[in-house]
């Protein structure tokens, strides 16, 4: 049986451990309110967005505006992964990583060309541990996602599929569904996907000015949006992750506390009866 000195000391050191996972896990929890409030307000704008977009396009807009082309053969796509910087998180950068990863295979299964753009120093580090070329790289992201941030992700790849070097655009991004559930996601951005009963259907609105005016103005912020709702599911899914990776690092220090703590007194109440047994045995030794 283990020394209970050597038991005490790591119970203190279980103890300290368990301070850091409780202050991370409290600090997750108020990041998470706060990115939670984000993605409540960036979802309606982006539904309604898209639901506009859809009863817009109609096949004569697809030829007067080029963000709305449809190739016929994707040759070469754009891949936008979005991870986070930091990791202590469970297996959240893990499933983004394997999500991004099934797209490059199935692309290459496809002899389809792919230019990878990776977001987050978790994911940027894999691939480039793995020599995996990256078209661009971008670790300067807070926990709080701007508009700004998405311009500047989602519009070089939009000029991209605009000038015709690639032929389309996904996000690889985590869902924030709850707290527990923030699965990864794999989004067509480019071109514009419409369902085929729409098109068919014809316009839904009265226009004025015309729709190809109209759709010179909301199709960037569709785009935009795309790209900022990807980054505020994936910063508040991380928070997420992180306050529930927190919680179980806290609540397993605790088990292993208590355990540690019975351990740790058949321990000290073996060396106390060692030691009672030891000094009798003196005493008989002088008694004779």
């Amino acid at each position: 049986m283990a020394k209970a000195r050597d038991i005490q000391r790591r119970i203190g050191s279980i103890k300290n451990t368990r301070k850091i996972t409780r202050t991370m896990e409290m600090v997750a929890t108020s990041k998470l309110r706060r990115a939670t409030q984000r993605v409540e307000q960036a979802r309606p704008y982006a539904i309604k967005l898209q639901e506009v977009i859809e009863r817009l396009v109609t096949p004569d807009l697809v030829e007067l505006q080029p963000i709305l082309r449809q190739p016929e053969r994707i040759e070469r796509s754009a891949v936008v992964l979005i991870a986070s910087n930091r990791g202590l998180c469970g297996a959240f950068n893990t499933n983004l990583i394997r999500m991004a990863r099934e797209l490059l295979d199935r692309a290459e299964r496809d002899h389809i060309e792919v230019d990878l753009h990776v977001v987050g120093r978790k994911a940027v580090n894999f691939f480039r541990f793995r020599g995996v070329e990256m078209a661009s790289t971008r670790t300067d992201l807070s926990d709080a996602p701007t508009a700004k941030d998405a311009r500047s992700i989602i519009e070089p790849v939009a000029r991209q599929f605009i000038a015709g070097e690639v032929d389309a655009v996904f996000l690889v991004y985590s869902e924030f569904r709850s707290i527990l559930r923030t699965p990864p996601v794999a989004r067509q951005v480019l071109p514009v996907f419409v369902p085929e009963e729409r098109v068919r259907s014809g316009p839904w609105y009265i226009l004025d000015p015309s729709a190809d005016e109209i759709l010179s103005r909301v199709l960037p912020l569709y785009v935009i949006n795309a790209g900022y709702r990807a980054l505020v599911e994936t910063a508040a899914a991380e928070q997420g992750a992180r306050r529930t990776a927190m919680k179980n690092a806290t609540d397993n220090a605790d088990e292993l506390t208590s355990n540690l703590t019975r351990l740790y007194n058949r321990a000290r109440q073996a060396e106390i009866t060692q030691q009672i047994a030891e000094i009798m045995g003196g005493a008989e030794a002088l008694v004779d």
